[in-house]
């Protein structure tokens, strides 16, 4: 069974950090795109952050320059590490195995405010 397990989520004023953490199993995970999504109340959910097996990487202009997406493939888990976090980065975070139909895990809330 394909099985993305997300944790790190949280509450944070505007400026903080968090990082968030996505185990993966029932998958190559050396051999698969990674990436994170978020969602908005409210709002589509959108592709913030990627990266391929080989550590390629690509953000959304929202977020470039404050995210990092990074992969440990001995512990199949991908990371995203938000920095300078805005009250519009507030929503729910989601791992997800990048190919043609995307699967997402069940999501770790951000919620960044005052």
């Amino acid at each position: 069974q394909v099985q993305l397990v997300e944790s790190g989520g949280g509450s944070v004023q505007p400026g903080g950090s968090l990082r968030l953490s996505c185990a993966a199993s029932g998958i190559n995970f050396g051999a698969t795109t990674m990436g994170w999504y978020r969602q908005a109340p409210g709002k589509q959910r959108d592709l913030v952050a990627t990266i391929t097996s080989g550590s390629g990487t690509n953000y959304a202009d929202s977020v470039k320059g404050r995210f990092t997406i990074s992969r440990d493939n001995a512990k199949n888990t991908v990371y995203l590490q938000m920095n300078s976090l805005k009250p519009e980065d507030t929503a729910v975070y989601y791992c997800a195995i990048i190919r043609f139909l995307p699967v997402w895990g069940q999501g770790t809330l951000v919620t960044v405010s005052q």
